[in-house]
């Protein structure tokens, strides 16, 4: 059934930063020029709608915008700047230039700030497609530009203005900022769609009227109000807590539209493609990170008083089925997983220089204030049940980490006395370190048995129905799955929380699993698997491996300084023994980073979102000796608020557990939406022509810009006679990806098809004392027992190009399975003569004898008919019926191509007319 609402799509995608000059003459020889404003032009994806911004330059340090609110066409934005550049031009017969200019292209607005002197404008200049979601955009900021607002005869110049833009530039927004024009990356998708699938009732009710000031031919006809023709788009406030440029943002927020404000996130965003018999399936991993208690590693522990814990980050894993595009129709999966300090006041001492420095508990909180505030939010955004994986130390010769589980532990039973039993937390304790350590177990088998009961209690989501193929192929382990089960699909309810003392290394291997774990279901609930278990050494593991690798490598960048230093195929114990020294290398960058340039770097975040705003008069950043009184907000009251001891809880969350209290239908989550009807063709809500753009010229360099990894050409073997499904397990020497490094690319592959094709047989015992270098190292590859994604190739250096030319080119064997030139066997010949006898006999059946039958040559095969076909025959088919309908429409077009024309339909005239004035009025 199809749903009545669709996400509203920002109409400011494409911006234009005009500068005016106007000017005059004071005598014959001086000039006066003033830039007295900037107009800032935005439009759609396809320029047919423009929103004008007018920014003052002549204030000195507060922001002036003017948004007119008014909705543009194509020639009347042409006009407007036409006469903006003859109105400021100076007289004519003297010296001057045009009054309009053109200053900066653009994306979007990141947002305003301000320091000691006027405001500055972010504007992102340049950006990437990095994943495609139902057709909605994700894109990753290339580059920003960012301009000084007053001009300079009103600039009134501070001293420590450089140094504060410094400090602010040095926040890359270059380096893992995403954001989309129509997809809210702060929520997951299942709140996304959970929204979409609102009652019709609540959204007519929740309805904003609104009307177009510009006039409209159409107007009397009622397009919008009329009939079911028209379609609902909704519009979600974003979640602050992972948005980071609110603060840049907060102060245009009320004064211009919706459509100006662009939320970006930071975190990870990566997508690859997972081809099953060459049926698409997009896996997206997306990491948001928190802007609240943001920091680096040893600055920033433990929580804030308000609840916000360091390093916390929101993971969500998204199948697709890439053959269908809409959220209406297609197929969507979704599982959420959270990492996040230790929910507790502590922190750690860095002045006395070491690599593991004391763990020191700064407050006594008896009644877990600061956990009761943190379980409270979690259990609002996912609802029950909470399950907390603790992957610290339990076991130390000197207490160290132990001093955070036993205080996790005592937090935890005091918050489950008041909770009701079937919501309490669920402590999962677990030293991954210690059995990292042992010969004897295996630490990925004890996770995938953690990771199935996980996935079990929390569920996942699904926008569809159980399929068919669960019924034909019941499974126990579906049967016992969580979640909630609704008529459209399952809601994911609950989540897990994962942490050690960095949320890291060990953490980025225990979601991997869990991940993996859910990867399964998810496939399983689409139907694309028979069963819901993957193994490791298959094409979709190493895919999701890869992902997840680049995921933890960018978070432990973002919080650490420095690269995962311990990965999964180090707790497989199959890492190849260079990977030593660069765990080694990784350890000492991120001492490195933690040591000398953390400090830096928590100053520029802490400047970026606001949490320290440049006052005259006051101290600066870089003269505080802590930045403890900024993030811990109620040092600064006399009579702070509590909470109540037991009661520990929001009481509105309590009431609807295990659902999520954000995804419930109410007044107060109904006052987050903008609701507004469209006609269904409107550019807004049409994600079809937004993402394809079937009116205008385009091309698919354009259109599928997004170069992802795919599970068929980086990770399948490029053999003949191999599996080609993504869930055979391989062997080390029988995948498609290179060791060499974690980006295929042309002459990897090359090099990929040489070994694969002139890779000799194992040599006799003669044989191989005489071989060559390179037979010799190729044997020592194969004999080797390390699991690696591809055969590690030996790099030809330039004496050896011509040698490597002539093998590109694979034997026949390889490529046809048979030899040619060499005789056929007796019994493939005998087979190859019954067929061709077959065909001879079905080209000369006569259908009105039946006699021929008994006739046949020795050894043909009597087949019986078993189609519908009347004329059962390789030659003859009985031809198709064509329906009424598909007949009229196909006159239809013989008749319009000798001239003759149908009358249009209804449908056909309003869908004409909203072109006409989408493209021309």
């Amino acid at each position: 059934m199809p749903t009545a609402a669709a996400p509203i799509i920002s109409s400011v995608q494409k911006l234009v930063l005009y500068e005016t000059r106007a000017g005059f003459w004071i005598n014959q020889f001086i000039f006066f020029q003033l830039h007295k404003r900037y107009f800032l032009v935005g439009s759609n994806h396809a320029e047919t709608k423009y929103r004008v911004l007018k920014i003052d330059r002549t204030e000195p340090k507060d922001l002036v915008i003017i948004d007119d609110r008014h909705v543009y066409t194509q020639q009347e934005v042409r006009e407007l700047l036409g006469r903006l550049d003859l109105g400021n031009r100076t007289k004519m017969g003297q010296k001057g230039s045009s009054g309009l200019f053109r200053a900066v292209s653009a994306f979007g607005v990141v947002g305003f700030v301000r320091f000691l002197e006027g405001y500055y404008i972010v504007l992102i200049t340049k950006r990437r497609k990095m994943a495609d979601i139902g057709g909605h955009a994700i894109y990753k900021i290339e580059d920003t530009n960012m301009i000084y607002i007053p001009n300079d005869s009103v600039r009134i110049s501070h001293p420590d203005e450089a140094r504060y833009l410094r400090i602010f530039q040095n926040v890359d927004l270059s380096s893992n900022f995403y954001f989309s024009y129509s997809y809210d990356l702060s929520h997951s998708l299942q709140y996304n769609l959970t929204v979409l699938r609102m009652p019709l009732e609540m959204l007519k009710s929740e309805t904003t009227q609104t009307r177009q000031e510009s006039f409209d031919i159409f107007e009397d006809e009622g397009l919008i109000t009329q009939g079911g023709s028209g379609v609902f788009g909704i519009c979600s406030e974003p979640y602050m807590k992972y948005v980071w440029n609110g603060e840049l943002l907060d102060i245009i927020k009320n004064a211009v539209h919706r459509d100006w404000l662009l939320y970006i996130i930071h975190g990870f965003c990566g997508q690859s493609k997972l081809l099953i018999y060459g049926r698409p399936v997009y896996v997206t991993l997306i990491a948001r990170r928190s802007s609240k208690f943001a920091g680096t590693r040893f600055l920033k522990r433990g929580a804030n008083c308000e609840g916000d814990v360091a390093n916390e980050v929101e993971t969500e894993q998204i199948l697709c089925d890439a053959s269908v595009m809409s959220f209406t129709a297609g197929s969507y999966s979704s599982y959420v997983q959270v990492r996040g300090s230790v929910p507790l006041y502590w922190s750690q001492d860095i002045s006395t220089m070491m690599p593991k420095p004391p763990i020191t508990l700064d407050q006594a909180d008896p009644f877990a204030h600061v956990a009761a505030l943190h379980f409270d939010q979690m259990l609002q955004r996912f609802g029950s049940p909470i399950i907390i994986l603790n992957l610290v130390k339990e076991r130390e010769k000197r207490k160290h980490e132990r001093i955070l589980s036993e205080e996790l532990v005592a937090a935890v039973m005091y918050l489950n006395q008041f909770l009701p039993p079937e919501h309490t937390i669920i402590y999962i304790p677990w030293d991954m370190a210690k059995y990292t350590k042992s010969k004897l177990c295996n630490v990925l088998d004890r996770l995938n048995v953690i990771a199935e009961s996980v996935v079990k209690k929390t569920g996942f989501f699904v926008n569809r129905p159980d399929s068919y193929c669960s019924i034909l192929r019941p499974d126990e382990k579906w049967n016992e799955l969580g979640g909630c089960v609704i008529p459209t699909g399952r809601l994911q309810t609950g989540v897990l929380r994962t942490n050690c003392v960095d949320c890291l290394d060990r953490t980025n291997t225990a979601q991997f699993m869990v991940g993996k774990c859910a990867l399964a279901y998810q496939l399983y609930s689409l139907g694309l698997i028979d069963k819901p278990n993957l193994q490791f050494d298959t094409d979709a593991v190493r895919l999701f491996e890869e992902l997840y690798e680049d995921h933890g490598d960018t978070l432990s960048l973002q919080y650490g300084g420095s690269q995962l230093v311990h990965r999964v195929k180090t707790y497989r114990k199959i890492a190849p023994w260079t990977q030593h020294s660069k765990d080694i290398m990784q350890t000492l960058s991120r001492y490195y980073s933690n040591a000398f340039s953390d400090a830096d770097r928590q100053d520029s975040i802490n400047l970026f979102l606001g949490v320290f705003h440049p006052t005259e008069g006051k101290p600066h950043l870089w003269e505080l000796p802590t930045d403890f009184y900024l993030h811990h907000k109620n040092t600064m009251r006399l009579l702070p608020t509590r909470r109540s001891y037991t009661y520990w809880w929001t009481p509105e969350v309590i009431k609807h557990l295990p659902l999520p209290y954000d995804e419930v239908i109410c007044a107060a989550n109904l006052k987050k939406l903008i609701v507004k009807k469209f006609h269904k063709y409107e550019e807004e809500i049409d994600i079809h022509n937004e993402f394809f753009r079937p009116y205008e010229l385009s091309s698919f360099d354009d259109t599928f810009c997004l170069a992802m990894t795919s599970s068929a050409r980086d990770f399948m073997p490029k053999t003949v006679g191999i599996d080609p499904s993504p869930f055979t397990v391989r062997k080390p020497d029988e995948t498609g990806k290179s060791v060499l490094g974690n980006k295929s690319n042309r002459d990897e592959a090359v090099l990929q098809r040489k070994t694969a094709a002139s890779a000799p047989p194992p040599p006799s015992e003669e044989a191989a004392s005489s071989s060559s270098e390179d037979d010799s190292g190729t044997d020592r590859e194969e004999e080797g027992s390390v699991s690696q994604r591809s055969t590690p190739v030996k790099m030809a250096d330039s004496g050896d190009s011509a040698k490597v030319t002539e093998n590109v080119v694979q034997p026949m064997k390889e490529v046809y399975g048979i030899n040619l030139s060499d005789g056929l066997l007796e019994e493939d010949l005998s087979i190859y003569t019954r067929f061709v006898q077959l065909g001879q006999s079905q080209h000369r059946q006569d259908k009105s004898s039946q006699q021929l039958y008994s006739r046949c040559p020795d050894g043909v095969i009597k087949l019986t008919p078993i189609s519908a076909f009347s004329q059962d025959n390789i030659y003859e088919v009985q031809p198709p019926r064509v329906d009424r309908k598909s007949t009229e429409i196909f006159q239809a077009h013989i008749q319009a191509g000798q001239g003759i024309t149908q009358p249009l339909g209804k449908e056909d005239t309003s869908m004409y007319r909203e072109y006409i004035r989408n493209r021309y009025l």
